[in-house]
């Protein structure tokens, strides 16, 4: 597979790493399969069509997200982040998901990779691979460390996402949507760790 940044990349060399501070959170990149663009707020119907299947949900702490007034809270919020992405499968020209850079801390060189989903065609396949190389190849270029938040319950995450060389880090008390707060597993991933593994798995 062959992956391009469409934009916001000059470097002086092919192997020179930006400092933290320079992560442009919302680059367009572009795979064989998928193309990854900022979020707009024209995107609102076609991302909750992708994202109305239950299944989707069903481990994620907030297991109703596939209803439109919660999506819109999901959808606001991805906006309002700066750093949320439409995923748009090249073949057809349509949204499929949606993930985001976020909580970036420069000082640490460090990044929140989270709140993706795909409509579960695309789970576990190349697509979602392509997704993964894509925000985690764009991601190591600025910071040597990326790290995931997931419900304590999402085990089919948790499961993937130590497939693809992220080790579990701590347990944090996080509010939910509803302001209540919920337990959540925290994994984190090292730029030289994620270079040595397959890709395959779904998260």
């Amino acid at each position: 597979m062959s992956f391009k940044l469409i934009k916001n990349y000059r470097q002086s060399g092919s192997d020179r790493r930006r400092t933290g501070s320079d992560f442009d959170l919302q680059p367009t990149l572009l795979g064989d399969l998928i193309e990854l663009r900022p979020l707009r707020p024209q995107d609102f119907d076609a991302l909750f069509l992708a994202a109305s299947d239950p299944k989707i949900w069903e481990q994620h702490p907030e297991s109703d997200r596939y209803q439109r007034e919660v999506f819109q809270r999901f959808f606001d919020g991805a906006l309002e982040s700066k750093g949320a992405f439409a995923i748009i499968e090249r073949k057809s020209g349509r949204i499929i998901g949606s993930s985001r850079y976020c909580n970036l801390d420069p000082t640490n060189r460090e990044v929140e990779v989270g709140w993706t989903f795909l409509e579960r065609e695309f789970w576990g396949g190349n697509h979602n691979r392509e997704l993964k190389q894509l925000m985690l190849d764009h991601a190591f270029r600025f910071v040597d460390r990326v790290v995931f938040v997931v419900g304590e319950n999402n085990i089919r995450s948790q499961k993937a996402l130590a497939k693809i060389g992220a080790s579990f880090l701590k347990k944090a008390q996080l509010p939910g949507a509803d302001g209540t707060e919920r337990t959540n597993v925290v994994f984190v991933i090292a730029a030289k760790s994620y270079r040595a593994v397959d890709l395959g798995a779904q998260y």
